[in-house]
């Protein structure tokens, strides 16, 4: 392998004072007969989408790379295609969670986009229909955003997770008007970073998930695909990489130091840790100790059983009801919660909010109208209570709450009859 060898140049020293370039974050990497040029962009910018078009305009490049993965690029260029979302069996394969996770990113970044007329991801998009335009190659460097916000969410502590989560939530209920000099500070960041605020700064294992290894990952992809070019008897010399601010320091050290194949890297990176078993079994455990205090009960008289099962079915019961309602679920829906939450100890791992939530479709349907306007309406926190496909993820988030809830409630006031 060469050593690289690095140019890295700022476009203010290169461009006049009124060139677009002037204020745009940009660095030029050569690695392996390679110039690579990093354009560090805002996802909502408009001075971002010029500095793309006069890059491509102005330079001969090789190949165009982007920072995105193919859901997210199916999703820039293809406004309809969460019509092919089959929410049915999203809920069943346990990627509720996973879905609005996405949704919510995805609203925090059109909320932003949406006061100054711009389309969030607009100068990927630009970066992308330009290249098409050439006849130029387009590389889809990022990592798949549900790999990384699993590495994430499993890369920090029990409590910390609340972290992830209150960011998602917070991300929703943010209205303030924001000033488009703010949004220009955008470029010192990233958006997924962004959406966790200062808590991906306090956490070194999710900001590293976050930032870290997408910086790792896109730099290893970018070799991966100038090996792949050169393979093909298509080298490329010159490449343009359109990438959040806040992974050019990143990326640029990477493509200096990066030593290793890019395939084993991306491999390695690529790979979802383990869910952790305790959580489950301390559940189970939970749930054990409390079937055997009722049953217990029971032998303490016949009176006291019943206070503990009635409390069982109340409780357990009761919150998994109020839980669907709260997500805006229909009465029958809250009513199916209502008699399968405290069925949980004959089926422990199916979860209460995944009847719920098919009951749920069946009485109201998702139209055709509804996976269209998903996107918009959930840019709004009380789209997701209008939108059938978001209301019925917040139906299985909520029922399945309110159940985990209830169940420890419960747990605690039968405990404390017996003792």
């Amino acid at each position: 392998m060469n050593d690289p060898t690095t140019a890295v140049s700022s476009a203010t020293a290169a461009a006049s004072s009124n060139d677009i370039l002037a204020d745009q974050p940009l660095a030029r990497v050569t690695r392996d007969g390679v110039e690579y040029t990093l354009l560090g962009t805002a996802h909502v910018s408009r001075a971002s989408v010029v500095a793309v078009q006069k890059l491509i305009e102005t330079e001969n490049f090789d190949a165009i790379a982007v920072e995105l993965c193919d859901t997210r690029y199916r999703a820039l260029r293809d406004r309809e295609a969460w019509r092919n979302l089959d929410l049915l069996q999203i809920i069943r394969q346990g990627k509720a969670g996973m879905v609005a996770a996405n949704l919510a990113l995805s609203a925090y970044q059109r909320r932003l986009a949406e006061q100054f007329g711009i389309e969030p991801g607009a100068e990927m998009k630009t970066a992308a229909e330009l290249a098409e335009a050439q006849h130029k190659p387009i590389w889809l460097i990022d990592r798949e955003v549900s790999i990384t916000l699993k590495r994430a969410y499993r890369s920090v502590g029990f409590f910390q997770r609340f972290g992830i989560l209150s960011g998602l939530v917070a991300s929703l209920f943010e209205r303030g008007e924001v000033a488009e000099a703010d949004i220009e500070k955008l470029k010192q960041g990233d958006m997924l970073q962004g959406a966790f605020n200062e808590f991906a700064e306090q956490s070194e294992p999710l900001f590293r998930s976050l930032i870290g290894e997408r910086d790792s990952y896109m730099s290893a992809r970018l070799r991966q695909e100038s090996q792949t070019a050169q393979s093909a008897n298509t080298p490329v010399k010159r490449v343009l990489a359109v990438i959040g601010a806040g992974h050019l320091a990143g990326m640029t050290r990477e493509l200096e130091a990066q030593q290793e194949a890019p395939a084993g890297m991306i491999q390695t990176l690529n790979t979802t840790p383990p869910a952790a078993q305790w959580p489950k079994w301390i559940g189970l455990g939970v749930l054990a100790i409390i079937v055997c205090a009722i049953a217990f009960a029971f032998t303490r008289g016949a009176h006291l059983g019943v206070s503990a099962l009635r409390d069982w079915v109340l409780f357990t019961g009761g919150l998994a009801a109020l839980g669907t309602l709260l997500g805006g679920g229909h009465p029958l829906s809250a009513l199916t919660a209502f008699v399968v939450g405290p069925l949980k100890p004959f089926r422990p791992f199916v979860p209460v909010g995944a009847v719920a939530a098919a009951v749920e479709m069946t009485l109201r349907r998702p139209r055709v109208a509804d996976f269209e306007s998903l996107r918009d309406d959930v840019i709004d926190w009380r789209g997701w209570w209008k939108n059938r496909v978001s209301r019925t993820l917040l139906v299985f988030l909520l029922c399945n709450f309110g159940m985990v809830l209830g169940e420890y409630l419960a747990g605690i006031r039968i405990l404390n009859r017996l003792l």
